[in-house]
C-alpha cells in the first residue's frame, strides 16, 4: 500500500510543480513587479516591464527547449508576451494592447476550424492523442463497427466547442484590457493596469475558459464511448 502511494505521489507531483509554476512565472512573479516594483524608488515603469515580461519569456523558451520542437500554441503564447514588451516600451496608445489580448485567442479559434478542414485538426493535439487515448485502440474499433465517419463529425463539433473557447477568452480579453489599461505607456500605473489585467485575466477568463474546454472533453469521452462500445478506462492511457 505505501509503495502505491508512494508511485502515486511520485507521478501526481510533476503535474502540481507544472501549475504552480506555470501560475508563479506567468501570472505572480509579472503581477507583483509591474504592482508593487514600477515606481521610481524601486526599478521604475520601463524596467520593471522588462523584468516581469522576462519571467513568462523565460518559462516558455524554457519550454519549447524542454519539448526540442516548436508548439503553435507556445509560440504564440511567446510572440504574445513580445507584442506586449514591444507596445509598452514604445509607448504605443494602450488600445493595442487590448487589440493583442483579443487576437491571440481569436488566432487559436480561427486556427482550431481551420484544421478541422485540414489533415490535421488541431482537436488531436489538444484532447484526442496517444498521450490521453489509445487512438489505435479507438480507430480499430470505429472502423470494425462502420462508425469512423460518425466520429470524424464528433471531432468537428468538438473543435467547434473548443473553438468556441477561445473567442469567448478573446472577446472577454478585450473587454477587460479596454476596461483596466486607460494609462499611457512609461508610466507606473500603466504597469499596475497590466499587472492587474494580468491577475483578472486568470480568475475572469482563464477558469471560464477552462471550464469550456473540459465541457469538450467530456462531449468526446461520452461520443467515443458510445460510438466505440468501449468503456472510459478501456482507451484511457495508463499513467
Amino acid at each position: 500500500m505505501s509503495e502505491t502511494n508512494s508511485t502515486l505521489s511520485k507521478s501526481e507531483n510533476p503535474k502540481k510543480e507544472g501549475l504552480l509554476s506555470n501560475l508563479a512565472f506567468n501570472v505572480i512573479i509579472p503581477t507583483l513587479i509591474l504592482t508593487k516594483l514600477s515606481g521610481d524608488q524601486w526599478l521604475g515603469a520601463t524596467w520593471a516591464m522588462v523584468v516581469a515580461l522576462a519571467f513568462p519569456l523565460g518559462y516558455g523558451l524554457r519550454d519549447l527547449l524542454r519539448l526540442g520542437k516548436v508548439n503553435f500554441f507556445s509560440a504564440l503564447g511567446i510572440i504574445g508576451i513580445l507584442l506586449t514588451g514591444g507596445i509598452s516600451l514604445l509607448e504605443l496608445d494602450p488600445q493595442y494592447i487590448a487589440i493583442k489580448e483579443a487576437a491571440i485567442p481569436g488566432l487559436l479559434g480561427i486556427a482550431v476550424i481551420g484544421s478541422t478542414y485540414s489533415r490535421w485538426p488541431l482537436v488531436k493535439t489538444l484532447l484526442y492523442n496517444d498521450q490521453i487515448l489509445d487512438t489505435a485502440k479507438i480507430a480499430k474499433t470505429l472502423q470494425s463497427n462502420g462508425n469512423q465517419a460518425a466520429f470524424d463529425r464528433t471531432l468537428k463539433q468538438t473543435s467547434w466547442i473548443v473553438a468556441g473557447s477561445f473567442f469567448f477568452s478573446s472577446t472577454l480579453n478585450y473587454i477587460l484590457a479596454k476596461t483596466i489599461v486607460i494609462s499611457p505607456p512609461g508610466t507606473e500605473a500603466y504597469n499596475s493596469e497590466i499587472g492587474e489585467m494580468t491577475a483578472l485575466g486568470y480568475l475572469v477568463i482563464a477558469i471560464p475558459s477552462a471550464l469550456i474546454l473540459m465541457t469538450a472533453l467530456f462531449f468526446l469521452f461520452s461520443r467515443i464511448g458510445k460510438l466505440t462500445g468501449l468503456k472510459l478506462e478501456e482507451v484511457m492511457v495508463a499513467q
